[in-house]
């Protein structure tokens, strides 16, 4: 029993250069000494995993669904229904920038300032579409979403992620036309 204590103990307290005491045979291996140093990408991380995928595209359904109703239920629905399309777009177009936040804070002890400046650019953008009305607001959203894939389509390779880019595209664009037609059919 000692010697199982004296394992769980150096699991706790184990860290870069430590030996395990002489009475243990096999100890763990860690991964890396420094959590904070790069690493390369996991190949699961390469493609999504299943929850991110039910989330994103369950993520599309106030898109479709307020599209849809919105051009369904007609002119007098149009305008609440075209305002909850851009509300919720733009907490989405919000969020995409939060993505870069989380990239750039990786390495917390040398965080990557480019991300750190990109992830606010999201924010301020769905924080004026809510300002300029909804017509223009919802086309600056699909413009918004569409500068989000472009500038991901750039980095995640980078951070090993490049397999989260088909998901990505089908999510921009499903969300891009239900934008775009709604704002399309208020036209006046």
């Amino acid at each position: 029993m000692e010697r199982w204590g004296n394992v769980l103990a150096f699991r706790n307290t184990q860290g870069c250069g430590t030996t395990a005491p002489s009475n243990i045979r096999h100890t763990p291996r860690r991964a890396a000494c420094n959590a904070d140093a790069p690493q390369a990408a996991k190949p699961e991380m390469m493609r999504p995993p299943p929850i991110a995928v039910w989330l994103g595209y369950a993520g599309l359904l106030p898109f479709v669904g307020l599209a849809g109703a919105s051009l369904w239920l007609g002119p007098l629905e149009n305008g609440r229904l075209a305002l909850a399309l851009l509300a919720y777009g733009a907490s989405i177009l919000s969020f995409m920038g939060a993505i870069h936040w989380g990239l750039a804070l990786r390495n917390s002890a040398s965080p990557d300032n480019k991300r750190l400046l990109w992830g606010v650019v999201p924010s301020l953008l769905a924080w004026v579409a809510l300002l300029v009305g909804t017509v223009p607001g919802l086309w600056l959203v699909v413009l918004g979403l569409w500068a989000c894939f472009a500038v991901d389509r750039a980095v995640y390779p980078r951070f090993g992620l490049q397999g989260w880019l088909a998901m990505r595209l089908a999510l921009t664009v499903v969300a891009t036309l239900a934008c775009a037609w709604v704002a399309w059919s208020l036209r006046q």
